[in-house]
């Protein structure tokens, strides 16, 4: 079985904001690597490929059986991406946030 995965528009613009967030903390750091937040929203897109095949494994994030959370690693920490499963269809995102975050937008 085959899930289709999409994001919300919110979603969307919650990937700018993980890019911000690293690029932030790393120039801050030690004057930057640019790469190192291309690295992370790719790490990103990888982990909403495993959706794909398998959404029931993400631990649940709620009440629902259905509204789930995806752990993404990435260096140190990682990120979350808060989703939900409609169907045998669809897996919609509808947020993304870094794990050193508070919580989703």
């Amino acid at each position: 079985m085959s899930f289709r995965v999409r994001l919300t528009r919110e979603a969307e613009a919650d990937l700018e904001r993980p890019f911000d967030f690293v690029l932030d903390r790393k120039l801050a750091r030690d004057g930057g690597d640019l790469d190192l937040a291309e690295q992370a929203l790719v790490a990103i897109r990888a982990g909403f490929a495993t959706l794909k095949t398998s959404p029931f494994t993400c631990r649940k994030a709620g009440q629902s059986p259905f509204l789930r959370e995806l752990i993404i690693p990435f260096g140190a920490s990682g990120y979350v991406a808060l989703f939900e499963i409609f169907g045998s269809i669809d897996v919609i995102v509808s947020a993304v946030r870094h794990q050193l975050e508070d919580d989703y937008h």
